[in-house]
């Protein structure tokens, strides 16, 4: 999702003096939450209010650009470390199964937003005033273990929009874009599981691994707290845009301007429309690669993804106080 191309913009900090470098907040003993760490395979601090005082961890990684779905600096939001206090959960905590995630990496692809230093990826964005909010997006940044410390070490004042849908929704989509692209791959079912029968999915397939949003999640609660992170549904962000993007606009403390006057149902895609003033023309609608018909799953193969998603959606429902309702 693209909020806003240019919507505006604070002058960059510069990402590696001192006062930037990252403070991880480790719990105090007793606190590491066992689920999340035979998930990750290693400690997971839990979701709590860190204490006072923790030192800054030293970084020797050279930070790059923002990396998530959209990042947005912001001069009113203040510059304290992250401070994670832990939700009430309103329902038992599910008992999730052991997996161990591997890294999604960074592909650079050339890009020094990825890879390069600040000032190259700085370069790259629009000219504004300290007034504006700048805003990046890409949509691997959420699955990507380096990205969380990396931009809160080019700033902590970064505030995070994440546009999350069904996850098995999610991943017929996946799967269907790959498969535009390279139609001889294996079937949806055979890449899902490792052994059907049995029950067992494939989690090492990206598809189904960034579909489990609570654990990615985890990463980005050591560096930043909820209340910089802001998520929007992707179900509602199509049937009823101006809601979700009005729920934008406060997150980042703007007027709301864009209402419902300006998007209308393209009936061809599947998907609204953002109507643009009378003087530039025709509407902005989804590209090509968007609004494709999803390939067809056989229904008991979509019980079972959702059976298997059902524990991690709860987690994710009460870590973020917000029920997306994809059961």
């Amino acid at each position: 999702m693209r909020v806003g191309g240019s919507s505006g913009v604070t002058s960059s900090p510069s990402p590696c003096s001192k006062q930037d470098q990252p403070r991880v907040h480790r719990p105090s003993q007793g606190l590491v939450d066992p689920d999340l760490q035979r998930l990750s395979g290693e400690p997971v601090p839990a979701l709590h209010r860190p204490p006072r005082g923790t030192s800054p961890a030293p970084s020797s990684v050279q930070p790059p650009c923002q990396e998530l779905k959209a990042a947005v600096q912001s001069p009113s939001v203040s510059s304290s470390p992250a401070q994670v206090p832990r939700p009430l959960l309103t329902s038992p905590v599910p008992q999730l199964p052991t997996i161990s995630l591997p890294s999604a990496g960074l592909s650079s692809g050339g890009a020094p937003c990825l890879t390069g230093a600040f000032s190259a990826c700085r370069s790259l964005m629009p000219r504004t005033l300290g007034t504006q909010i700048t805003m990046e997006k890409t949509p691997s940044y959420f699955v990507t273990r380096e990205a969380p410390r990396r931009i809160f070490t080019m700033s902590r004042d970064t505030k995070l929009i994440v546009v999350v849908r069904n996850p098995v929704t999610r991943a017929i989509s996946d799967y269907t874009q790959t498969l535009s692209k390279k139609p001889d791959i294996p079937t949806f079912e055979g890449l899902s599981f490792r052994n059907r029968s049995l029950g067992l999915v494939d989690t090492s397939w990206s598809a189904i691994r960034i579909g489990m949003y609570v654990l990615h999640l985890e990463s980005w609660l050591q560096y930043f707290p909820l209340s910089q992170i802001h998520f929007v549904s992707g179900e509602r962000l199509i049937t009823d845009p101006a809601g979700e993007m009005g729920k934008v606009q406060d997150f980042l403390g703007l007027k709301r301007v864009i209402t419902d006057q300006h998007f209308y149902f393209n009936k061809t895609k599947g998907f609204p429309c953002l109507k643009k003033t009378e003087s530039s023309g025709a509407p902005r609608c989804l590209g090509k690669s968007k609004g494709r018909t999803h390939v067809q799953i056989d229904p008991e193969v979509i019980e079972q993804l959702q059976d298997f998603y059902r524990p991690y959606n709860v987690r994710f429902y009460e870590t973020v106080g917000q029920d997306f309702r994809w059961e």
